[in-house]
């Protein structure tokens, strides 16, 4: 995977894809969770992201409270110790990683607290979800980080005419 061929391809696209994104609000809300769906699951046959994890990389997942006491259990430590050690609060007054990469990162893209890994990392890139039409400004950011979603609505704007 070539992290600076994706990011200069990710930013020539990004006013096109924020304002199809945008513009998919507007559709059928169960055409369009049907389409991303059949489509998140094309694109991750085709993906591994063991070849990427720019996500780990370059972004923080929200830690949630039953997120930090399960790390924290798994680590071995408490809570509070976790908190200071690996998070800060961010301006939307949410747990955030301290720094990227994320410390659990290894040097092959592995998580080394996979089983135990926070809901939003569980989730990523939410391209899955109910209510897609809901999380179009996410999605749109995630093209900016993912290029699996980067390649799911450049599959998406194909199937636009049909939703």
């Amino acid at each position: 995977m070539d992290l600076n061929k994706f990011n200069q391809l990710a930013k020539n696209r990004a006013l096109e894809n924020k304002k199809f994104l945008q513009r998919l609000k507007m559709k059928d809300p169960r055409k369009v969770d049907s389409a991303f769906h059949v489509t998140h699951e094309a694109v991750f046959e085709e993906v591994n992201c063991l070849t990427c994890a720019n996500c780990c990389k370059t972004t923080s997942p929200i830690f949630y409270a039953n997120d930090i006491a399960r790390l924290a259990k798994s680590l071995r430590m408490k809570p509070g110790d976790f908190i200071e050690k690996y998070l800060r609060i961010d301006d939307d007054n949410d747990y955030v990683l301290v720094s990227s990469p994320c410390p659990f990162l290894d040097a092959e893209n592995y998580c080394s607290v996979y089983n135990d890994r926070p809901k939003a990392c569980r989730e990523y890139p939410h391209t899955n979800r109910k209510k897609m039409v809901q999380i179009m400004e996410l999605t749109y950011k995630n093209t900016l980080v993912c290029p699996a979603v980067l390649e799911m609505v450049e599959r998406m704007k194909k199937l636009a005419t049909s939703l």
